[in-house]
């Protein structure tokens, strides 16, 4: 007879907060570019003691991953509430910037990121695949609405956004990404059914 695993106790109500501000602490220590911060400042900043992140977090990798991986997250849940409160072009663009500005989170993140990279870590395959279907999700609705082209894919798309992203190391990328992003966007509106 097989005996059934134990299933893991749900995390009590502090160590989810404690979790979530060392999230949150990591997070602005990359996006301010302090992109050496040690776990000893984002435990400080986050309010808990060095073992208390330890207990989350392995590795100062992890903690990393685990960062990245909520970025995808927030970033993957963005569509649905979008085509709630947008038509589906408007939701089309309104994600397009969200992707630019989560390249901003990587450019924050890009030394720190390398270490991941490094490993077998499955968060990157992971994120493209997921970036590419939220896409793939928006554009569908479009063409569904006759507003965008039906002849691109959401990979090609997150292709198409990660040569724009390419440019993170030149001073004042973020600004020409957001313009190039608007004119990709034009492109994905001329050809569909209802473009002038």
């Amino acid at each position: 007879m097989e005996v059934p695993l134990p299933t893991p106790r749900p995390m009590r109500a502090d160590a989810r907060r404690n979790r979530e501000a060392l999230l949150s602490a990591a997070r602005q220590a990359f996006l301010g570019g302090d992109t050496d911060a040690h776990v000893e400042d984002i435990a400080r900043s986050a309010g808990v003691a060095v073992g208390t992140l330890y207990r989350h977090f392995e590795t100062r990798e992890a903690l990393i991953e685990e960062v990245y991986r909520k970025e995808v997250d927030d970033l993957c849940a963005a569509p649905g509430v979008l085509l709630e409160q947008h038509t589906p072009e408007e939701a089309l663009r309104r994600f397009l910037l969200l992707l630019v500005d989560h390249a901003a989170v990587g450019k924050g993140m890009s030394n720190v990121l390398e270490s991941i990279m490094a490993t077998d870590s499955p968060v990157f395959d992971d994120a493209r695949t997921r970036m590419a279907g939220a896409l793939s999700l928006l554009l569908e609705a479009g063409s569904a609405a006759g507003t965008v082209r039906d002849d691109v894919t959401g990979s090609t798309l997150l292709r198409a956004l990660g040569g724009i992203c390419g440019m993170r190391a030149t001073a004042g990328w973020l600004v020409e990404a957001r313009q190039i992003t608007g004119l990709l966007f034009d492109g994905l509106r001329n050809g569909s059914p209802k473009s002038p």
